[in-house]
């Protein structure tokens, strides 16, 4: 029985980092990769660079995290009262530097 247990928790296991690794949906893994390219260059070659950057950001920052991220540097482009708690906040700045430490470590690894 033990070992049964232990054989499911090995099987299983795999899987469920996989999971928790591709909880980012297509939609969002396409315009991440369709941006990339406009910036960097509409190639074969910028198409798979940019498809490992996301990949890449998906292994250090949950979707969650990476939806915050853009909502704050969205709202930073926004002029007016609403914007301003976007712009100063310690908590939204450590937001986005978490998202810039990823794409750091995306760009080591891709580019």
């Amino acid at each position: 029985m033990k070992r049964a247990l232990v054989l499911i928790a090995a099987l299983t296991a795999p899987a469920a980092w996989a999971q928790a690794v591709n909880d980012y949906p297509t939609n969002a893994r396409a315009e991440y990769v369709f941006t990339c390219m406009a910036t960097n260059g509409e190639n074969r070659e910028m198409l798979d660079r940019c498809s490992c950057a996301i990949d890449q950001i998906a292994t250090v920052l949950s979707y969650e995290d990476y939806v915050s991220a853009e909502t704050v540097l969205r709202m930073r482009q926004v002029t007016g009262e609403r914007a301003s708690m976007f712009k100063g906040m310690a908590e939204m700045t450590e937001i986005v530097a978490k998202l810039r430490r990823a794409e750091a470590e995306a760009e080591i690894l891709c580019f």
